[in-house]
């Protein structure tokens, strides 16, 4: 009788205390955690998204990858935890519903822990797990910051997403659980948001404040990277709406759960007080004053812009792109020292251009420049931009102003290509990368930063020859015949007689349809 007593008082004890409550509860949230790994879509899923991200980290050094703006990086981490999130989902409800299975509820019914505690301690088994998505979302963005060509500013909010996203389904998994005690429903509670998704989407018009209730927001922002300030994503809001959500689910849980304790019920309160000012907040489109601001780079980037002068050229950026000068005056210094006459002494101005009214969504193109002597160059670098803004300084080169290089059909399309690829590493290669067909045969759009080049069959034919033949002898003949081989209407012919190349059968240029 005295050991049944002993017993009985010290299981009281343990209850009163909450220090011995919550202590349990962590132990039992670590050993859910460690189970979870038991389960192959957690291990899968969570080994894809770490070997995927450390394999795109270390294997993109070229092109456009060398050249990352943090203000996109940033969003980028938010698509890498979506598998992992959707198998917590999965995996945490059957956890939850483990002793349901397996028939041992009445077991624990006799057990000191509370249901309510147990539900508190699966919806912290995700939080390991979204530590490490934190640090993965921290190495990846690390990393691009650290490049050498790596421009602008990331989001804390928008890094937050990732980890925000694998803690809320792992809470998710929790609710159903609580509310219909069966393994259907979470395969049925998951058909049942992208339905509604689906209505919501379809029923609002696509609107904007609908979009941000889906905790990932994904904006591309196409061959356009806008500056920092001119991005305009309720980045912090979203991730205040996240946060309640969380706490919304996780303590919904706990009140289906039997926890009625007034702190929990005056936590769910606050939850949905949280959830509903993000998502209020987050839903006010842009304001007034980025669409402005939005105008203003559009149309008059000169406002934002500082200037630099480099052999004689002159080099106009956002704040942001303000060390990039340098590579640009590599190219421009490289496609002059091929020209002739004048060309070759021209001094050239530079202006970074980007079209933002229509915010990270839009991919309109960009109007060329009417005042002779000045180049676009848009917010991307690297790959296939470099060849397409060489193209654009050639254009200037040989027609004086970059509104007239779109319209160049004859025989000046071989001059233009030979100024923009001859003083290349790999010029053929540069040839296949800046045509959209990206090939070196044929006839084909050669892009540039405005509008591109047509280039017909013929006159690919003899680019392609010229690049093939000794640099040093083709320049010395494009400067010595300058002045022809610029000349408006000459053909493609005389460009490949005067260049000592063959004559194409059939140059089919608009100075002879």
């Amino acid at each position: 009788m005295s050991v049944l007593t002993e017993t009985v008082a010290d299981t009281a004890v343990h209850e009163e205390d909450p220090r011995r409550s919550w202590a349990a509860v962590v132990q039992l949230a670590r050993f859910e955690a460690r189970d979870l790994l038991r389960y192959l879509p957690v291990v899968a899923t969570l080994l894809l998204y770490v070997g995927w991200t450390a394999w795109t980290l270390f294997h993109s050094e070229d092109g456009m990858d060398a050249f990352p703006a943090l203000q996109d990086v940033d969003r980028d981490t938010q698509t890498g935890p979506l598998l992992l999130g959707i198998a917590l989902f999965v995996c945490v409800n059957r956890c939850t519903l483990r002793s349901r299975r397996r028939g041992t509820d009445r077991q624990f019914d006799v057990l000191v822990m509370e249901p309510w505690r147990r539900t508190v301690a699966h919806v912290l088994s995700v939080v390991p797990y979204a530590v490490l998505t934190a640090l993965v979302v921290l190495g990846e963005f690390t990393r691009q910051a650290l490049r050498p060509g790596a421009v602008g500013h990331g989001s804390p909010a928008e890094l937050a997403v990732g980890p925000l996203y694998v803690l809320l389904c792992g809470a998710l998994g929790v609710l159903p659980a609580r509310l219909v005690p069966s393994v259907f429903a979470a395969p049925v509670a998951v058909i049942g948001l992208f339905v509604l998704s689906v209505f919501v989407s379809a029923g609002t018009g696509d609107a904007e404040w609908s979009r941000w209730l889906s905790p990932v927001v994904d904006e591309t922002s196409g061959s356009t990277v806008l500056p920092s300030d001119l991005v305009g994503r309720p980045a912090a809001w979203h991730a205040l709406y996240l946060t309640g959500l969380i706490l919304l689910v996780a303590l919904g849980a706990v009140l289906v759960s039997g926890g009625r304790g007034r702190y929990v019920r005056a936590g769910a309160a606050g939850a949905l007080a949280l959830t509903l000012v993000g998502a209020v907040a987050q839903s006010g489109g842009v304001s007034p004053e980025l669409s402005a601001a939005r105008e203003r780079a559009s149309v008059s980037p000169q406002r934002d812009q500082s200037c630099v002068r480099r052999a004689g050229s002159t080099y106009c950026a956002f704040p942001e792109w303000s060390g990039r000068a340098g590579d640009w005056a590599r190219v421009v210094d490289r496609v002059r020292s091929l020209a002739g006459g004048t060309a070759a002494r021209q001094p050239v101005l530079v202006r970074q251009r980007v079209e933002a009214r229509y915010g990270l969504s839009g991919d309109s193109a960009i109007p060329p420049l009417t005042t002779p002597g000045q180049v676009t160059v848009g917010t991307r670098w690297g790959g296939n931009r470099v060849p397409e803004f060489a193209v654009g300084v050639a254009s200037v080169l040989v027609t004086g102003a970059e509104s007239k290089g779109g319209e160049v059909c004859d025989g000046r399309v071989v001059t233009v290509m030979w100024l923009a690829l001859g003083g290349s590493a790999h010029p053929l290669a540069d040839l296949a990368d800046a045509r959209i067909d990206d090939s070196v045969t044929g006839a084909a759009t050669v892009l540039a930063p405005t509008d591109g080049l047509s280039m017909s069959a013929a006159q690919t034919d003899v680019v392609r020859e010229l690049l093939r033949q000794p640099r040093g002898e083709v320049t010395a003949s494009v400067q010595r015949h300058w002045s022809e081989l610029t000349a408006p209407g000459v053909s493609t012919d005389r460009v490949a007689r005067v260049l000592g190349t063959e004559v194409p059968k059939e140059a089919n240029d608009c100075a002879q349809e």
